[in-house]
């Protein structure tokens, strides 16, 4: 199975804070999940802790590499620029990344959040999703019991899958 490409600074372990939730599903396949995923104004119609998606430049509705983007997730104002961009072919799996930002100073949140979507054997899909965070909101978020990464990014994946398969019918 492939994992995430970590770029410098980011690498889990080394950051303030980490957080990673998977899926495996029987009877969707990558080409099917990844329309809702590489297109963030499709994330609010199946997860509620995204909102108002939009894109700089006259880019989008699909990421891609360099474009910038910006929406709102856990009450954060959230400014963003697609790293890696490689949709899912036969064999291969289908990578997204971005850099996201908010606040300044002591206030200051950086992150790499990452994605995984690649079809096993068996008609199974497997989703994975990994986020490493820099910054004093981080190391708050870390301490935090339940910690609202873990459940928000689940909250995520189990609302895509939801959406992909509300869509194959």
């Amino acid at each position: 199975m492939s994992d995430i490409i970590w770029p410098k600074g980011f690498v889990p372990g080394f950051t303030d804070n980490y957080c990673s939730n998977e899926v495996i599903v029987a009877g969707l396949s990558a080409a099917e999940v990844w329309p809702l995923l590489a297109q963030p104004e499709q994330w609010p119609s199946y997860y509620e802790n995204s909102a108002n998606p939009r894109f700089y430049d006259d880019k989008g509705p699909e990421l891609s590499n360099g474009v910038r983007f910006y929406f709102e997730t856990f009450g954060f104002p959230v400014e963003s620029q697609c790293v890696e961009y490689i949709a899912p072919i036969e064999g291969e799996a289908g990578r997204v990344a971005w850099h996201g930002w908010a606040g300044e100073g002591e206030t200051r949140l950086d992150v790499h959040h990452a994605w995984l979507v690649e079809d096993l054997s068996g008609g199974r899909v497997r989703i994975l999703t990994q986020e490493t965070q820099v910054g004093e909101p981080a190391k708050e978020l870390a301490q935090t019991v339940p910690n609202p990464m873990i459940n928000g990014h689940q909250a995520w994946l189990d609302g895509l899958v939801a959406a992909a398969k509300a869509r194959k019918g």
